[in-house]
């Protein structure tokens, strides 16, 4: 499965995955297509970008005046640092090879340790890939750097694919400097502590979305078992179904309404059975109804519902309001449960505090062929992690 892919990858310390070149035009032309001055008189930085192999660069060095970028800065992680940090992993040269070593300044010496920044500035004439100037920086590149944290202060908008093992280190550092930022990272990351209240807050959101929600990345030295069957050798490609674009830039489809029915025609025509069958279970442990799938939500609704966390890539702010997420709960579960009893599919057993990480649904019977838990003779099933919403008041 994908989202095993990723943890195994995280596992490994396999975490670095390049980015393809359609993809992130795909993202950028929403943001422009919602306003094309996105990007204009702006300073773009891209951190832990490996411009030798990134498409990021690519990118924005290809589309600086049609962007109508004012700079353009993109710093690498040195060769050796990768080999020491096995959280960071070693890239390929591909298009700027014959470009660096062939620079006056390239030290053969020197390259495995030092970072190196690349930057575009306007200038009177057209600017494309071919203008790029690049020196060694002064330290290994790490983002963490004073160096690099100065590159951070410098830029309007920082734009990446951060290692999946730093995301929450990486969003901190831009998060401190008040950045607007577009970056990639695993759905997982919603869950997080140091991010869901960002995303509670409409602070950041998600962006506009790979195509049909599959991503597809370069990767470099991977084992294809890690990627469980969705790594292509013929291509090196690795297919996720998990991974989003966060940021605090808007787009057009965040302020798309979803077309919703009433609750009395979702349990009359839902094309789910279990919502035309049950209809909306409510949590024990709070006072909001399931609703397990985003297409099923009631539009007349007025209390608090429980929505997948996928509901977020669909979320407008205009039509609804994000109270919480039942993943850790932030304090809104109304009771805690003691004296769990876990019952696993085969029937074994163990004393657990699991119940009370997530929606809990308490039930008449045993349950069959699912795990459940027991509470004092009561039966309990617990649901994945849900996103707490309510239907927004207009002002």
């Amino acid at each position: 499965m994908p989202n095993e892919a990723l943890g195994a990858a995280k596992e490994k310390k396999n975490d670095e995955f390049y980015t393809q070149y359609d993809d992130i035009q795909r993202e950028i032309n929403a943001y422009l297509d919602y306003d094309p001055d996105t990007f204009r008189d702006k300073t773009v930085l891209l951190p832990c970008d490996d411009p030798e192999w990134s498409n990021f660069t690519r990118f924005f060095a290809q589309n600086f005046d049609r962007l109508g970028l004012k700079k353009l800065i993109s710093t690498s992680y040195a060769t050796e640092s990768k080999q020491k940090n096995t959280s960071i992993q070693v890239s390929i040269f591909d298009f700027l090879t014959e470009y660096e070593t062939q620079s006056p300044q390239y030290d053969e010496s020197i390259s495995p340790n030092r970072g190196k920044i690349f930057t575009l500035t306007r200038r009177n004439k057209k600017i494309d890939i071919n203008d790029l100037q690049w020196k060694y920086l002064e330290g290994d590149g790490d983002f963490r750097s004073e160096e690099v944290t100065r590159l951070r202060d410098e830029a309007d908008i920082i734009v990446t694919n951060p290692p999946f093992s730093l995301f929450r280190e990486f969003l901190a550092w831009i998060m401190a400097a008040n950045k607007k930022f577009l970056i990639i990272g695993s759905q997982n990351a919603i869950t997080y502590k140091e991010v869901f209240p960002l995303i509670r807050s409409n602070s950041i959101w998600l962006g506009n979305g790979f195509n049909h929600g599959n991503a597809f990345f370069r990767v470099i030295g991977i084992n294809p078992k890690y990627a469980n069957g969705v790594f292509d050798e013929s291509t090196g490609l690795v297919k996720f179904r998990n991974c989003h674009w966060f940021t605090n830039l808007d787009h057009g489809r965040r302020h798309q309404p979803l077309p919703l029915m009433t609750m009395a025609d979702n349990l009359k025509f839902s094309k789910h059975k279990e919502i035309k069958e049950q209809g909306y279970l409510k949590y024990d442990n709070y006072d909001a109804i399931e609703v397990p799938y985003t297409d099923a939500i009631p539009s007349d609704y007025d209390g608090v519902m429980g929505v997948p966390i996928t509901f977020l890539d669909k979320y407008c702010p205009e039509q609804f309001e994000i109270i919480g997420i039942t993943k850790t709960w932030f304090g809104l579960a109304s009771k805690v449960y003691p004296n769990q009893t876990q019952v696993s599919r085969n029937g074994n057993t163990s004393i657990v505090s699991k119940l009370n990480d997530g929606p809990a649904i308490k039930v008449s019977q045993k349950p069959l062929d699912t795990t459940y838990y027991m509470v004092d003779n009561d039966y309990y099933i617990q649901l994945y992690a849900r996103v707490l919403i309510r239907k927004k008041v207009p002002d």
